[in-house]
């Protein structure tokens, strides 16, 4: 195949685990507490999300958050901070965390915490509670099998947050939830030219959803060249040579991909690794699907063409699929975006994954990033078998920090049918037809034939393209004027929309 001046950077970023050791400890062979009924702890989860719209982890009590631990994997996350230390949301991105004020407040914390758990089991080293490592914000996650830890945790003036990260509600009914957005990023059989897709030159697919946003007229101003776009979510498949060392061909070229992975290696209750080291191939389909939409190159081997075909992109694993349910899943993102909030090329920051309940974790690790300056676009949620009951904007979506994003049918008159909506949403992209629910053109896994792949996942990743247009035409604007310029670009403004924000974008008004 003729490729023009393929340029690929191939980065594989070493999995974060505090916990492998060659020689574990005795104490280790500890008992694991059983269980606690955890029933009226998801009655109250539930209740507060349909009334408030969400769940913050300081509303439950101590005996609460000890009984999400005991559900799960017993992985509490712990942020620190010296005492008296003011409006760190303001100033998380200037800390100096190797400082000795700061290495102090988590000696501090770390010794409190040892000492509690050794009165459950004596013996217990300081590597023994570790669990994954939090890099670039002042929190540890650490394993907690005695009870009265989280109190002495909470009481503490060092301790801004101790949360149970790898717990959300319902989970007994979710034994599906790690196909969650899984295994349907294959080819699509008996799409239509004209429509459900154009042939577009050199020799690529532009998806039928392109023309709501009038994607080709801006393509006229813009490819978003020289722009840096982050995908945070299940990586991106080692089979998808589009992705690979064919990133640069056709009318792509003069632009780098990279690979990355920050989902820590899966551990046991003892803290001992399980299973291989995690790599940045996307075994789910989704991470695959989210890079094509957004920046798959404009080829010439039939493949299905990105918003902002001339863009940058790091694709990061940070999760085994969609839905945030395990502690290191969270560990990962959260170590995805402080990597990349301090890599000054990067721009855009689209993660398509969530969860029900908040992560403090996660909320430090977007401030950080948000504070250096980058765009950041989160889906505002895709409903499963065991989410519908909740419809509305869901974590980190709903953070003043992050852009929410949906999806709408060609009707542009309401959602599609598994996508979120709600006041919190900022813009939507059209994901669904009304007549035969046929969804947006991607890259599959494994091939040059189209997958078909939408919900407010692919619109947030699409919508990130668009901005990576506008970014790549005005490359010295500031954040805010960029999104000052999809704003004014949107089908609702000046008003914004009760359910869909600011609405559509106009991508060709956009990048004028």
């Amino acid at each position: 195949m003729k490729k023009a001046l393929p340029l690929l950077l191939f980065g594989v970023l070493a999995t974060f685990n505090a916990c492998q050791k060659n020689n574990p400890s005795p104490v280790l062979s500890r008992e694991i507490p059983a269980a606690t009924d955890n029933t009226e702890l998801d009655r109250f989860i539930r209740e507060k999300v349909e009334n408030d719209g969400q769940f913050l982890w300081s509303w439950a009590s101590n005996e609460q958050i000890w009984t999400a631990l005991n559900n799960a994997d017993f992985v509490l996350s712990v942020g620190f901070q010296p005492e008296g230390f003011v409006d760190l949301d303001a100033h998380i991105h200037e800390i100096d965390l190797q400082s000795e004020t700061w290495q102090n407040a988590r000696r501090r914390v770390v010794d409190l915490i040892l000492e509690s758990e050794q009165k459950r089991t004596p013996g217990l080293r300081t590597e023994d509670i570790m669990a994954y490592e939090v890099l670039g914000i002042p929190a540890i996650n650490v394993r907690v099998t005695n009870p009265e830890t989280i109190g002495l945790l909470r009481a503490s003036a060092l301790v801004r947050y101790a949360e149970p990260i790898g717990y959300e509600p319902f989970m007994k009914e979710m034994r599906e939830r790690s196909s969650s957005g899984c295994g349907s990023n294959n080819a699509e059989p008996g799409l239509v030219l004209n429509v459900d897709y154009n042939n577009i030159l050199p020799g690529c697919k532009q998806s039928w959803n392109h023309s709501f946003h009038n994607i080709t007229g801006a393509w006229n101003n813009s490819t978003g060249s020289g722009t840096d776009i982050v995908i945070i979510d299940t990586g991106s498949s080692d089979d998808q040579n589009n992705l690979n060392e064919e990133f640069n061909q056709g009318y792509s070229s003069y632009r780098y991909i990279s690979r990355l992975v920050t989902l820590p290696q899966a551990t046991n209750f003892w803290g001992n690794p399980t299973g291989s080291p995690e790599t940045p191939h996307d075994q789910c389909g989704h991470g695959t699907s989210m890079a094509g939409a957004c920046a798959a190159p404009r080829g010439e081997d039939g493949a299905a063409t990105g918003i902002a075909y001339g863009a940058n992109l790091t694709v990061y694993r940070a999760a085994v699929d969609v839905f945030l349910d395990e502690s290191r899943e969270v560990t990962g993102v959260s170590n995805a975006f402080t990597q990349s909030g301090n890599n000054a090329s990067v721009r855009i920051i689209s993660m398509s994954m969530g969860r029900i309940t908040s992560s403090s974790q996660i909320s430090d690790a977007i401030k950080f990033a948000y504070n250096k300056g980058k765009m950041i676009f989160c889906a505002a949620g895709t409903s499963f078998s065991w989410t519908a009951w909740f419809t509305g904007v869901i974590f980190p979506a709903s953070m003043a920090e992050a852009i929410a994003v949906t999806g709408i049918k060609d009707n542009l008159t309401s959602r599609c049918n598994a996508c979120h909506q709600g006041s919190k949403v900022d813009f939507v992209m059209v994901m669904e037809k009304n007549s035969n629910g046929r969804t947006p053109l991607s890259l599959d896994q494994v091939s040059d034939d189209p997958s078909t792949v939408g919900g407010s996942s692919v619109a947030t990743a699409s919508v990130a393209g668009i901005a990576g247009l506008v970014w790549s035409k005005y490359p010295s604007w500031t954040r805010t004027q960029v999104f000052n310029r999809l704003k004014s670009s949107g089908n609702y403004f000046p008003s914004r929309h009760g359910n869909f924000g600011w609405g559509w974008i106009n991508a060709q008004l956009a990048t004028q």
